[in-house]
């Protein structure tokens, strides 16, 4: 059976839901995507947990090497790594007990995604976060 993203209902209601996002491939880079979705998503009042290697802080957030590291469990992980990441950040949420996925528009892995629906993860699959926030919920 093929992956399904949510219907734009639940996934307004999951947006509502959710206070704490653990940002899976935060770059510092004010150029790139990640950090202009992370941004807008901290100012509309979420708790961004910025989650990559190397970097001790992103958006005045102290940064965590990887999911495991995080002080807290997020409400929800969205994704701004390539595919092939994808599988491992499932195997994660799973031992972390982790309920909501996000992979981030361009981030598309069927059977990861397959997998993480199967543990009981809602999964929301490439679609921009901000994007539906915005055009779903306001």
């Amino acid at each position: 059976m093929p992956f399904t993203n949510p219907p734009p209902d639940e996934i307004c209601r999951l947006l509502r839901e959710v206070r704490s996002i653990a940002v899976v491939g935060l770059s510092p880079n004010t150029a790139r995507p990640s950090f202009h979705v992370a941004q807008a998503l901290k100012n509309f009042g979420y708790h961004i947990l910025p989650v990559r290697p190397l970097v001790t802080e992103v958006l005045g957030e102290k940064a965590y090497s990887d999911l495991d590291s995080l002080p807290e469990t997020p409400d929800i992980v969205e994704v701004f790594r390539a595919a092939e990441h994808v599988p491992a950040i499932v195997e994660s949420c799973i031992k972390l007990g982790i309920k909501k996925l996000w992979l981030q528009e361009g981030v598309v892995h069927e059977e990861a995604a397959l997998r993480a629906q199967q543990a009981g993860i809602t999964v929301v699959m490439d679609r921009c976060m901000f994007r539906d926030y915005t055009q779903l919920c306001s």
